[in-house]
C-alpha cells in the first residue's frame, strides 16, 4: 500500500507535467512575442488612422491572428473594398496555413479534439517554424506547441492593444522601422532552419520562385507559389 499512489496524487503529477510542457513551448515561443509586439502595434496604429476604434483593432488581433492578412484586410478597407473584398484578399493571402498544417498534422500524433481548434488557430509562420525545428530535435509536443501559441496571440494582441492606444502620439510607425521586425524575424526562423544544404537548395529557390511570380501576378500569390514549388523541392532532394 505504501508504494501505490493515489488517483489523486496521479492527476497532481499528469497537471505538474502538461503545466512544465506548455511552460517550455511558451520558452520557445518568447523570441516571437519580442518580433509581434512591433509589428502588432503597427497594425494598431494603422487600424485607428483608417477609423477602428481601439477596442474593435484588439478584437481583431484576437480574433484573428492573421498578420500579413490583417494588414491587407485593413488597405482593402483603406480603398473602400467591402466585406466579400477584404474576405477573398485574405483567402488568397491565408492560403499558405493549408500547407503548414498538412506539414504538421502528421507529426503530432493523436491530438485530443480540445486542442485541435487551439493549435489551428495559433497557426502562424513564426509558429510552423518553431514547432517544426522543435519536432526535428524533440519530436513535437502538441502542449509545448500550445504553449507556442499562446504567447505568441499574447505578443500580438498586446502590440496591437499598444498601438491603438497610443496612435495619436505616433503619426507615422514607418518613421521608426517596425515594418522591418517581421521581415527580420523571417530572416533569423529560416537562418534557424537551414541545417543542409537541401535546405539552402530548397530555400534559395523558394524565394527566387516567389520574387519572379510577384513581379507578374498581383497580390501575394507569390509566397504561396514559392511556397509550394520551395517544398516540392525539398521533398525531391531529401527523400
Amino acid at each position: 500500500m505504501c508504494g501505490m499512489s493515489s488517483p489523486a496524487t496521479d492527476t497532481s503529477a499528469r497537471a505538474s507535467g502538461r503545466l512544465a510542457r506548455f511552460t517550455r513551448g511558451v520558452r520557445l515561443g518568447f523570441p516571437i512575442l519580442l518580433g509581434y509586439v512591433p509589428v502588432g502595434m503597427t497594425f494598431g496604429v494603422l487600424a485607428r488612422k483608417i477609423g477602428f476604434s481601439s477596442l474593435q483593432a484588439v478584437v481583431c488581433s484576437a480574433t484573428a491572428l492573421a498578420g500579413a492578412g490583417q494588414f491587407i484586410a485593413l488597405s482593402v478597407l483603406a480603398a473602400g473594398g467591402g466585406v466579400l473584398a477584404v474576405l477573398a484578399a485574405t483567402v488568397v493571402v491565408n492560403l499558405r496555413y493549408v500547407l503548414f498544417g498538412a506539414t504538421l498534422a502528421p507529426r503530432l500524433g493523436r491530438v485530443s479534439h480540445a486542442l485541435r481548434p487551439f493549435l489551428a488557430f495559433t497557426l502562424t509562420d513564426e509558429t510552423f517554424a518553431v514547432n517544426t525545428t522543435d519536432a526535428r530535435i524533440a519530436g513535437l509536443d502538441p502542449v509545448s506547441a500550445l504553449g507556442v501559441g499562446a504567447i505568441a496571440w499574447l505578443g500580438w494582441v498586446s502590440g496591437t492593444a499598444l498601438g491603438a492606444l497610443a496612435s495619436g502620439a505616433i503619426p507615422d510607425p514607418s518613421r521608426f522601422g517596425a515594418e522591418f521586425a517581421m521581415p527580420a524575424m523571417f530572416t533569423a526562423l529560416l537562418v534557424g532552419q537551414i541545417e543542409t544544404r537541401s535546405h539552402a537548395y530548397a530555400a534559395a529557390i523558394a524565394a527566387a520562385v516567389a520574387l519572379t511570380t510577384a513581379a507578374v501576378l498581383p497580390g501575394t500569390w507569390g509566397v504561396t507559389i514559392g511556397a509550394v514549388v520551395g517544398a516540392a523541392i525539398a521533398a525531391w532532394r531529401l527523400t
